[in-house]
């Protein structure tokens, strides 16, 4: 399945997605603090939420389903179980064989996959308007009729521990986010990895996941999100007929576990012979949009564009004035359901050290406390955040994916809808206030990853550092939720 894309602000996943209809019929220009999707709604009887955002420029659809339940709702000891499921919902039901789902998708042209994060799952197709009747009968049939057996969940599971193998225990900057992650939230379940601890991933069961599979596989824990060209009264046609007959599952409160106070910064390193050059990261804990002191999240985001980027003040600072990094940035997830992150990053120039490197961030960290930033610099930032929103409303699976992501972690349609405004209406004092309350020693986990002594490396290979972060830049995969295409 792919990486999930963890949704984060409108900016960053309209970044990272292709945009699907951008050179269609030509349309008139919108304001950047207009509505984005301009989407329609509405609930079946069984519970189960329905979004619209028609886009008429070409005859294709996506549809999303949306499952609100993600790594952080498995049980104690059993990690992994719901990515795994994730997995064996392309296994097959009474009428559709293992993998047949995406075999038809792809025999009509079009594309589909799924993926994981610590609060969702969510699963989708892009087809011809013509098909949406029939994606949406098998995405029905699979919420309440997936087949298991130990003759298919068994050899998935050595599947999932394969990925692990392969996109988490022999990539050190994964390791390394892990070990980050754990020192992080020592108590709150973001500590353990989407994919899961490999021990408990081989102890996983066709039990564990059909137990799993009916307790939050239900319309009332689902979201339905439609994008392109089909009407409201054709789409409600189709939702009531397809899945208003699925029965009610149980009511779930998401039950997330606080995090003691934040006393100590923390400190990890890690040695690789796979590692050439050195990186350094640093992540704080940080409210999120839904979670913490939440007026923060979005002068979070200003500072973010501000300090992250190609021409941030970081990337100035460390890269091209002093010449001490080759890669330096910041970078900010606000779309947890809890406590989330602010990171920064960089990569020592060749010849450079990672202490100097660390030492040249502290002073930036400090100069931004201490000076803040100014009102042309926030001026600058809020006017690019709100243009890539423009562009966002041109994507039809950005627009599923952004209000597929708000609903299932919190936040409303008016949130999504309001992002252009709230963002153009932060001020300088406001971001100066969050970094200022953010940005503390003792809310912090440094992370060093550093090659392996020669004598202690002779051995191995020697790999370059991945260059971007696993945990960071804008819309970039996560190595702890591995991608895998079920055809």
């Amino acid at each position: 399945m792919t990486s999930p894309v963890r949704p984060r602000r409108l900016a960053l996943i309209a970044a990272a997605m292709a945009a699907l209809v951008l050179c269609a019929a030509p349309f008139a220009p919108r304001s950047a603090d207009a509505a984005v999707f301009d989407p329609k709604t509405f609930t079946l009887d069984n519970g189960l939420r329905v979004v619209l955002v028609e886009n008429h420029r070409v005859p294709a659809v996506v549809q999303m389903v949306w499952y609100k339940v993600g790594a952080a709702d498995e049980p104690r000891g059993k990690s992994g179980i719901a990515h795994f499921l994730e997995h064996l919902m392309f296994k097959g039901t009474a009428t559709m064989q293992p993998g047949e789902f995406s075999k038809v998708v792809a025999r009509h042209g079009g594309r589909d996959n799924a993926f994981t994060s610590q609060d969702y799952t969510a699963y989708h197709q892009t087809v011809a308007k013509d098909y949406l009747d029939l994606v949406m009968k098998m995405e029905a049939d699979r919420m309440s009729n997936l087949v298991l057996t130990d003759a298919v969940v068994d050899p998935e599971r050595d599947v999932i521990l394969e990925e692990r193998r392969a996109r988490i225990d022999n990539q050190p900057p994964a390791l390394l986010g892990e070990a980050m992650d754990s020192a992080l939230y020592r108590n709150h379940p973001y500590r353990i990895p989407v994919i899961g601890w490999a021990s408990e991933i081989a102890g996983l069961t066709t039990a564990d996941a059909l137990s799993f599979y009916k307790r939050h596989y239900a319309p009332n824990n689902a979201i339905l999100v439609v994008a392109g060209d089909v009407s409201l009264e054709e789409l409600k046609r189709l939702a009531q007929e397809h899945y208003g007959d699925i029965p009610r599952g149980p009511d779930i409160e998401r039950e997330r576990v606080t995090e003691p106070p934040q006393l100590a910064a923390r400190r990890v390193t890690l040695e690789s012979p796979q590692v050439r050059e050195p990186t350094l990261r640093r992540n704080y804990y940080a409210p999120s949009a839904t979670a913490g002191a939440t007026q923060h999240a979005y002068a979070l985001e200003v500072l973010s564009e501000i300090l992250g980027g190609p021409t941030g003040r970081l990337y100035r600072d460390l890269v091209i004035e002093r010449g001490l990094a080759a890669a330096a940035g910041a970078w900010y997830s606000p779309d947890s359901l809890d406590m989330t992150k602010f990171g920064f990053y960089a990569v020592p120039r060749q010849g450079k050290s990672v202490e100097a490197v660390e030492a040249a961030l502290d002073e930036a960290i400090a100069k931004l406390l201490r000076e803040g930033v100014t009102v042309d610099e926030v001026a600058d930032a809020t006017k690019r955040l709100k243009a890539s929103a423009v562009f966002a409303r041109d994507d039809l699976e950005t627009a599923a994916r952004v209000l597929g992501a708000a609903l299932a972690t919190g936040r409303s349609i008016d949130d999504v809808e309001q992002w252009p405004a709230r963002i153009g209406a932060v001020t300088a004092e406001q971001v100066n206030i969050a970094a200022r309350a953010v940005l503390k020693p003792e809310g912090s986990v440094t992370g060093i990853l550093l090659p392996k002594p020669a004598e202690a490396a002779s051995a191995a290979p020697a790999q370059a550092p991945t260059p971007t972060p696993a945990d960071a830049p804008a819309g970039a995969p996560q190595p702890s939720q591995p991608a895998r295409n079920p055809s």
